[in-house]
């Protein structure tokens, strides 16, 4: 056997990561800290939208005027997070550093006055315009800058989760369907460990979910014990998982390109969204799928939240469709923040009903649903498989024993499968178009 071994190559391989060390700790210190920032800020508005319902009538205010705050200064920021998608496919004008203050003040504006949105898309856009802007001031090459904006990509959602495996993958996965270039991937890990440790040197937490229907099973010889008939209930699941992220994709952009049509001033899109996010409200009754649908409103002990869907009764038969309209509504008629966590929110309670019906513990489905909608929406199933484990696992060894990375892998990977190629985000590319195609047959495909 013939050992290859080059001194001259891994001396080449060990400056990159050198290199990247120095370049990465101070950006995931910057996106770290400017995520710790927006999630105090996020929870201190939610608190006040709490102790002010009335806050919410002036929800169509709130969306006139985030409207002229980016139709005036943002220019080329509205893109959100398409914009950084598409300045790592082809680097250009570069992601605007304005782009990070104008999302936050856009998506706790969003938040103070109940509008239905998640906080990925604020971490993800203000990774990439600190990344950006690092880049600008370092005079990078384009295939450097590219490498930089996915580790600010991986930095912010990393540290927003608290999940810096999963930020990782994610930047690399969810850039082209099907396709991934590791090239980054040390980059990104180096951005999203320190993002994520530098948010919690802050002092910010994160939100913990338990699935406690295998804390007190029996594990035989260390073995995984995988269950068939229940991971065949999940695979059925995961059609279910698949089809609500295409729902909400395609619904999403429906109401996007629809206001877009009919309501030609771009400020006045949000405006129309809020109020029909207020008369939602009336018809229905309740203010459970408001915000971000994480914590339990002191006021309303009784409402439903991701939380509470992983107990039996925590979720009625259509929570996740409600929660899918007014988020699809208040995104889609133009208002800041993101779909991630109001996805997680439409995939616990799917899966709430789900697991009732197909006679799986609550608790499980819900935790599949968690991650296998966010993976069909955003075609990212390794990512969110990843997730999986980051979020459910800790202090809960069982669940590695009872074959639930199985389970997890079955729902995400059969539901990003069951999707197509809808996506929430429109510049997701079909192929790695960072490396380049091997061949042009293969670069006709993906065209």
């Amino acid at each position: 056997m013939t050992i290859q071994w080059s001194l001259r190559e891994h001396v080449r391989l060990g400056t990159f990561v050198a290199r990247w060390l120095l370049i990465c700790i101070p950006l995931g210190i910057a996106v770290g800290s400017a995520v710790a920032l927006f999630l105090w800020s996020l929870d201190e508005v939610t608190k006040l939208q709490w102790q002010f319902p009335w806050l919410l009538f002036l929800l169509p205010v709130a969306g006139l005027i985030s409207g002229l705050m980016y139709y005036k200064w943002g220019k080329e920021s509205e893109g959100g997070n398409n914009l950084v998608m598409e300045q790592i496919h082809a680097p250009g004008g570069g992601v605007p550093t304005r782009m990070a203050p104008l999302v936050l003040l856009g998506t706790l504006i969003t938040h103070l006055f109940g509008g239905s949105a998640g906080r990925e898309g604020t971490a993800v856009q203000m990774g990439g315009s600190i990344a950006s802007t690092l880049g600008r001031w370092l005079g990078f090459s384009e295939e450097d800058t590219k490498i930089l904006l996915m580790a600010g990509v991986a930095a912010g959602f990393g540290a927003v989760f608290g999940t810096p495996l999963t930020g990782t993958i994610f930047a690399i996965e969810v850039l082209a369907i099907g396709r991934m270039s590791y090239r980054a991937v040390v980059p990104c890990l180096i951005a999203s460990i320190i993002g994520d440790q530098t948010n919690t040197a802050w002092g910010v937490g994160h939100t913990h979910y338990h699935i406690t229907s295998f804390e007190n099973v029996a594990i035989e010889s260390g073995a995984i014990q995988l269950d068939w008939l229940t991971l065949g209930k999940v695979a059925i699941a995961a059609i279910f998982f698949g089809l609500a992220s295409v729902l909400f994709a395609e619904l999403t952009h429906l109401i996007n390109r629809t206001l877009k049509k009919f309501v030609v001033k771009p400020w006045l899109r949000p405006v129309v969204g809020g109020s029909v996010v207020i008369l939602l409200v009336f018809l229905l009754g309740t203010r459970d799928y408001l915000g971000l649908g994480v914590k339990t409103n002191p006021n309303q002990p009784d409402a439903i939240t991701i939380q509470t869907c992983f107990a039996v009764g925590g979720a009625h038969w259509f929570s996740w469709w409600w929660k899918l309209l007014f988020t699809a509504v208040t995104v889609g008629s133009g208002f800041k923040g993101g779909e991630v966590t109001p996805l997680f929110f439409i995939g616990a309670a799917l899966g709430h009903v789900l697991g009732v019906l197909l006679g799986v513990p609550v608790d499980l489905m819900a935790g599949l649903g968690f991650v296998a909608v966010f993976a069909g929406a955003t075609n990212t199933p390794l990512a969110c498989t990843i997730m999986a484990i980051e979020l459910f696992a800790p202090g809960n060894g069982e669940l590695l024993s009872v074959g639930f990375v199985g389970y997890a892998a079955v729902a995400c990977f059969f539901a990003y499968f069951l999707s197509g190629r809808s996506s929430i985000y429109s510049a997701q590319r079909t192929g790695d178009y960072l490396a380049g195609p091997a061949t042009p047959e293969a670069e006709a495909s993906t065209e």
